[in-house]
């Protein structure tokens, strides 16, 4: 008797791939549960520990999702002590994908903050949330990320000011530019790569559908490529800083997507 062993590989690699993210999910159900009741404590009874956890959080959610999440240390120099995280943002998954690797405050749109269960959990844990569309906001979120970086937290946000498409868009926004010249905290660039561009890729789809293509993706694998950090000491202006950041990154696109 003749056996197609190709499709029998197959078919063991999805049963395997399908048995993996079913843990993923009933290790991500037993920690929501904790850290949605410990969200509601105070908030000065939710120190270090409660972000801690909720990175932990992030990572487990990577596993249930199924995605192949890989950090390419292309830096030569260690991370600074405190430092402004910024990548391109072409899809949802970043939301887990860089807490998941770096301890880092989140800057969010003010969406994310009414998403079942994410939101509330995110918002204990520190993100920062701002309504793109609002100067008042983006003022005010400012401040709190200034605030953070004082207090020696890292602060993770999106220079393109949200999700414009699978490749860069045209500029980067001048915001955290500002923040690193005025507070003489560098920026650790990381330039993000799916693979599976189009099932990452997120446009008009609902979180549930979002998640469905991830778990569903026909290439799982999302390379996160980490490289040394800018100093704001080597720039005279945000305009400068700003369009020397933006050519690394085209620069990064045309090797990896290009």
């Amino acid at each position: 008797m003749r056996y197609d062993l190709k499709g029998v590989t197959v078919v063991i690699k999805t049963l395997a791939r399908a048995l993996w993210m079913l843990l993923g999910w009933l290790e991500l159900t037993a920690l929501t549960l904790p850290l949605y009741l410990f969200s509601f404590l105070p908030g000065e009874h939710r120190g270090g520990w409660y972000r801690r956890l909720f990175w932990v959080w992030c990572r487990v959610f990577v596993h249930a999702l199924g995605v192949d999440l890989r950090l390419h240390q292309k830096n030569l120099t260690p991370l600074p002590p405190c430092y402004l995280l910024i990548a391109n943002h072409p899809s949802a998954f970043e939301d887990i994908g860089i807490p998941a690797l770096f301890e880092v405050d989140c800057l969010a749109k003010s969406e994310v903050r009414y998403w079942w269960l994410v939101g509330r959990i995110s918002a204990a844990a520190g993100t920062l949330f701002v309504v793109r569309e609002s100067r008042e906001s983006r003022a005010r979120a400012r401040d709190l990320i200034v605030q953070r970086l004082e207090q020696g937290r890292n602060v993770a946000l999106y220079p393109e000011g949200g999700v414009k498409g699978k490749r860069l868009h045209d500029s980067f926004r001048y915001g955290v530019f500002e923040i690193s010249l005025q507070t003489g905290i560098p920026i650790v660039p990381v330039f993000i790569h799916y693979e599976a561009q189009d099932d990452f890729h997120w446009s008009h789809q609902t979180l549930p559908r979002k998640i469905v293509d991830l778990m569903t993706t026909r290439n799982n694998r999302a390379n996160y490529y980490l490289y040394d950090a800018f100093d704001p000491n080597d720039f005279e202006d945000k305009e400068s800083y700003s369009n020397a950041v933006y050519q690394c990154y085209r620069e990064w696109q045309r090797k990896y997507l290009e």
